[in-house]
């Protein structure tokens, strides 16, 4: 049965009490960030809470970690205090703790309506992997390019693949994004040119964060991994394919993914994603022991992609997806990143990579579902698309189903703009 609550939570909201996600979010023009949680359709202003003491156990007293204008702070204080912070709330929307109901004006104070904030970019965020985690991505796109006996290259299926990209090009939920310039090779030419992007897709995909620091040349062990991952958000990683076919041998992307990567504005924790923690696929060849976690490490997210062009009246799915369809989950990929002794600090986001699942409408980017534009997608209204077209609005969004309740991530949705 879902948790009691102080307020009313609509039906079917991504965000009840057994969720309780972080944003950094604004009221006003002018205000200073601060930390809140999302409940229902209102925003828990943390800081409101701090100032009355309200989080006065042994990891937060006197911290000052929701004054903040990102999560970093409280991300930083480690997993006692994230426990902390968690019990703290709900005691006090469920009303086992009644200094929140029963104060009108501190709830006065303390709970703004969402569609009166402005959420920010929660996090400050350092450095940036992508991973390319999902074996039904990499082999529907290897089968485009070399054939299905050479989809997946040999390295695949012993370790996560994965390159670093840019932190700076994230930007968060509702910020559209300008189609891009780049080189691109013309099928039937030898000579590249320069010219806004043709092929502009989206990716599906899921990130987490990063907290604490790990000292340089000191792995992370796989089975410490909960120890250092604060919490998910979804992603969008924007892709211009024919930009990314002509540069991306020998040293994989570059242009083509550095000029945007969108994020969900909530950071869904992962001790509310905790119940919905389900074995990772059966894996062969077998792992090295520093890829084998003891505990069950993948995570059942129900995940969407809708898309509504500028002569749609609302979004219209064009693919649902798992992050269970993985074939490396997020430990994994924590573990195998570090596995040098790379140091990852507090604020880093490692990103899964485009997760599509094994039917066609489980499939993951545009590249795919229109199979590199051979099968275009047909939308309710007639038009079809093989890539996305200037003003059209990708909208993705995910959630776990718990019994009479979900854990949801909310929307990160972005327009496309025409290039500068």
């Amino acid at each position: 049965m879902p948790l009691p609550c102080i307020i009313d939570i609509p039906k079917d909201s991504h965000f009840p009490v057994e969720n309780l996600p972080y944003g950094v979010f604004t009221i006003r023009t002018g205000d200073s960030p601060r930390v809140g949680v999302a409940i229902g359709d209102q925003v828990l202003d943390l800081a409101v809470l701090e100032a009355a003491n309200l989080f006065n156990g042994p990891e937060l007293t006197h911290k000052s970690v929701f004054a903040q204008d990102s999560l970093n702070a409280f991300m930083d204080l480690g997993r006692p205090a994230w426990l902390e912070a968690r019990s703290t709330i709900q005691e006090l929307l469920t009303g086992e703790n009644p200094a929140l109901k029963n104060n009108a004006e501190l709830r006065h104070a303390a709970l703004h309506a969402m569609d009166e904030v402005t959420l920010q970019l929660p996090v400050k965020i350092g450095d940036y992997t992508d991973f390319y985690s999902s074996k039904h991505h990499a082999f529907n796109v290897g089968t485009m390019f070399r054939g299905a006996e050479n989809a997946l290259m040999p390295n695949y299926l012993h370790l996560p693949v994965g390159y670093h990209g840019r932190a700076s090009s994230i930007i968060v939920s509702g910020q559209d994004v300008h189609r891009p310039w780049g080189q691109v090779l013309p099928a039937d030419s030898d000579t590249p040119v320069y010219t806004p992007c043709r092929l502009f897709d989206f990716e599906l995909e899921m990130g987490f964060f990063t907290a604490g620091n790990n000292e340089l040349g000191h792995p992370i062990p796989i089975d410490r991994a909960e120890d250092y991952i604060f919490g998910f958000v979804v992603v969008n990683d924007w892709s211009a394919r024919d930009i990314q076919k002509w540069e991306y041998q020998p040293l994989g992307p570059f242009n083509a993914k550095n000029f945007a990567t969108s994020i969900s504005p909530w950071v869904v924790t992962l001790d509310a994603l905790n119940p919905f923690r389900v074995p990772g696929p059966k894996q062969d060849p077998e792992p090295f022991d520093y890829l084998k976690p003891k505990d069950h490490w993948s995570l059942d997210i129900n995940l969407d992609v809708q898309l509504q062009t500028e002569d749609m009246d609302q979004p219209h799915r064009i693919a649902e997806s798992n992050l269970n369809y993985l074939y490396w989950t997020p430990a994994q990929q924590l573990a195998h990143h570090t596995v040098t002794g790379c140091n990852l600090r507090t604020g880093d986001l490692l990103a899964s990579g485009t997760i599509s699942g094994p039917e066609k409408h489980q499939r993951g980017s545009m590249l795919e579902l229109s199979w590199r534009g051979t099968e275009p997608l047909e939308l309710p209204n007639g038009e079809t698309r093989k890539f996305l077209q200037d003003g059209d609005t990708v909208i993705m969004s995910g959630y776990c189903q718990g019994e009479g309740y979900r854990v949801g991530f909310g929307d990160v949705r972005s327009k496309v703009l025409p290039a500068l």
